[in-house]
């Protein structure tokens, strides 16, 4: 089944519902962003060590550690999943409120994000992404950048990100919202090399 998309369109999940199963994107402001090709394997290698760490670290606790594909639908205050017309697949998630979470993903602001940029997604992941992790009240969102190995942290404070910290992807870094959550970046060093 081909896949067309209307220019100039405003989408929502009701539509976002009806397309082919093998079609990911993400809409951000009713905008579709369609999500081809297939990440490449350094990257889903750095994706799975970080969701292998973060699920670790949480086993027995109320936080769960989610990794994409899953749809994260963020509405406005009271819209109806059919009007949200903002539904993104992070890498890789932490939801600490169970109600958030339903047989379709999660309904609700994450409390941690996690985006490994490639080359398709850097811009989207760090401007776009930033902007409605920030409006929707993401607490800690993670940019890792696996080739320049930094890594880029915005924590909401006042409704607001403000200026990110920055670290090298080097012994361990602490999520600052989830207690007793650490990364260990010498354990992705096989993954973190540049593709060329």
């Amino acid at each position: 089944m081909a896949f067309a998309l209307e220019k100039d369109k405003h989408y929502t999940y009701k539509d976002y519902l009806t397309w082919p199963d093998d079609v990911r994107c993400e809409l951000i402001d009713g905008e579709v962003f369609i999500m081809t090709p297939a990440p490449l394997l350094s990257h889903q290698d750095v994706v799975g060590e970080i969701f292998r760490q973060t699920a670790n670290a949480l086993q027995g606790k109320t936080c769960r550690a989610l990794v994409a594909p899953l749809d994260v639908r963020l509405p406005r205050h009271g819209e109806a999943d059919e009007a949200t017309d903002v539904v993104v697949q992070p890498d890789v998630l932490v939801v600490c409120d169970p109600d958030k979470l339903d047989r379709r993903g999660v309904r609700g602001a994450p409390d941690w994000v996690v985006e490994v940029l490639s080359p398709a997604s850097a811009s989207r992941d760090q401007i776009e992404k930033r902007r409605i992790y920030e409006r929707h009240g993401v607490l800690e969102y993670w940019l890792v950048h696996p080739t320049d190995r930094i890594l880029t942290v915005y924590r909401l404070q006042n409704g607001e990100y403000g200026k990110p910290d920055m670290f090298k992807l080097e012994g361990r870094t602490p999520v600052a919202v989830i207690p007793g959550l650490d990364i260990d970046w010498e354990a992705m060093t096989p993954y973190l090399i540049h593709d060329d």
